[in-house]
């Protein structure tokens, strides 16, 4: 008969001890590994068992087979030198948060059901807040990511438009006019996905054009919003970027608040990557005007040092918020407790993870000095960069560097737009298939662009350095 219940405690602590050994041997030395997974698809599939076992098998085995079957298939996104995408490094009080997290257990659904959840989650994003510079009025709710926040608070302002959506839904209504919303060219894509998903249309994704400096525009969008109104079209929200992905610009969210509040729209700011940079004192003026906005998102996950994932939603409307999700059905009625925040109401999710305790400790490790040294370090050794690249001939500089982000390319003297996305395509698969760095591409104008993102709590000069002795080597041998 099968041993009922849990694992021995003894067996337990043996094998936690060992993973911790691990894990801090592993973080120490990431750089023992290839950045990116060099295992071709269905690789790592199929070096696994078809079945479950049929008897229980030991933790020891498991942390072997992670470490000799799953680990080839990792890309380390903790290694110093992992420069493509963004940078979502998992810092060792953060590790441990989650740590806790996993071993309590709890769900944060209603206010009851775990105190501690909400209470250190409202505590915490009010730290947040007051790091980033911004005033009072805002609540705050972690979420996953920023797909999820912006998804949220699209429903919201699709609430706030009046139409009792919630309710009576969008199909079959004479008086349901099309509801427009406004971004940038260069938004990230979770905000298309958010109006799919929200039911919008994505033909009623208004995209507007960027200035030189990849920014909105912020006449053609007046201009845009006035030509759906002429269409019978309402307009109901605007999406603005305080650092896009392709290139960290960095929308001028006055003047778009200003005019999107002339038209009664909602004003969404993505700054999902860049608000955190606010901590940082000559960085605050990246936020100008934010704490007008009705909503926000940052995620710690990306630039603070905190495991995946955490997201955090601000708003300073969150009574449509709830308007859009809150459904109490009677088994969750808790009686006398009127005044408590139960935080299922403010979202789709029921059940919620005790995210806020890695984030908690981690700013608490740290502090707001740790914190605003290593992002301005960062943002240091980005604009060195870009000055190696600037002074190197046959390189460009393809976008200004306000953040932590290179957005560059080779491009030697006579070769076309063609040859020049060939050859930075050929650099950039060299650079990756040597494993010390990992870069990623984006196209700006039509061009094709290489991306170097800084943002990794263990990122120093010397990975700067080799990463650029590496595309210099792969430029001269791919011509």
């Amino acid at each position: 008969m099968p041993h009922i219940g849990d694992l021995a405690p003894e067996e337990f602590r043996a094998a936690a001890h060992a993973a911790v050994d691990w894990i801090a041997e592993y973080l120490e030395h990431p750089d023992r590994h290839p950045v990116k997974s060099r295992v071709q698809p269905g690789e790592i599939r199929a070096a696994l068992p078809a079945s479950a076992p049929q008897h229980g098998e030991s933790l020891d085995h498991m942390l072997r087979d992670v470490q000799e079957t799953l680990l080839p298939g990792i890309t380390h996104w903790n290694h110093p030198a992992f420069f493509a995408y963004f940078a979502n490094s998992g810092s060792y009080p953060g590790i441990l948060g989650e740590l806790l997290t996993a071993a309590l257990n709890a769900n944060g659904m209603l206010w009851v059901t775990s105190p501690a959840v909400t209470e250190l989650e409202e505590t915490t994003l009010d730290w947040l807040r007051q790091l980033m510079g911004l005033g009072d009025g805002w609540f705050g709710q972690i979420t996953d990511t920023a797909s999820i926040s912006t998804f949220y608070a699209l429903a919201a302002a699709r609430e706030a438009a009046g139409f009792d959506v919630r309710a009576q839904g969008m199909a079959g209504r004479a008086d349901m006019p099309r509801l427009r919303v406004y971004c940038s060219e260069h938004a990230h894509s979770s905000v298309d996905k958010a109006v799919i998903a929200l039911g919008l249309g994505h033909d009623n994704l208004v995209k507007i054009p960027a200035d030189d400096d990849f920014r909105m525009r912020t006449d053609a969008l007046a201009e845009a919003i006035a030509n759906d109104l002429q269409h019978g079209h309402t307009p109901i929200a605007v999406v603005a970027t305080v650092g896009t992905t392709s290139t960290t610009s960095i929308d001028a969210v006055p003047r778009i608040l200003a005019i999107a509040k002339s038209f009664g729209c909602w004003v969404h700011i993505d700054a999902a990557y860049g608000g955190v940079a606010a901590i940082v004192p000559e960085l605050r003026y990246l936020m100008d005007g934010v704490d007008s906005a009705d909503s926000l998102v940052v995620n710690p996950h990306k630039w603070l040092f905190t495991p995946m994932d955490c997201s955090v939603l601000y708003t300073k409307r969150p009574d449509a918020l709830k308007q859009a999700f809150a459904l109490m059905p009677e088994y969750l009625v808790t009686r006398g407790q009127d005044e408590v925040t139960n935080l299922m109401d403010y979202g789709i999710q029921l059940g919620r993870r005790f995210r806020s305790l890695k984030l908690w400790m981690v700013m608490r490790a740290f502090g707001v000095e740790g914190i605003a040294a290593r992002i301005r370090l960062h943002c240091e050794l980005a604009r060195d960069f870009a000055g190696m690249v600037h002074y190197e001939g046959g390189w460009q500089l393809m976008a200004p560097v306000p953040l932590s982000l290179v957005c560059f390319r080779y491009a030697p003297a006579g070769a076309d737009e063609v040859e020049i996305a060939r050859l930075n395509a050929a650099i950039m698969e060299r650079v990756n298939a040597a494993g010390h760095a990992y870069l990623s591409h984006s196209r700006l104008n039509g061009k094709y662009t290489l991306r170097l993102a800084i943002g990794n709590i263990r990122t120093a000069r010397e990975h700067v350095e080799r990463v650029w002795a590496e595309l210099r080597a792969a430029a001269r041998d791919v011509r």
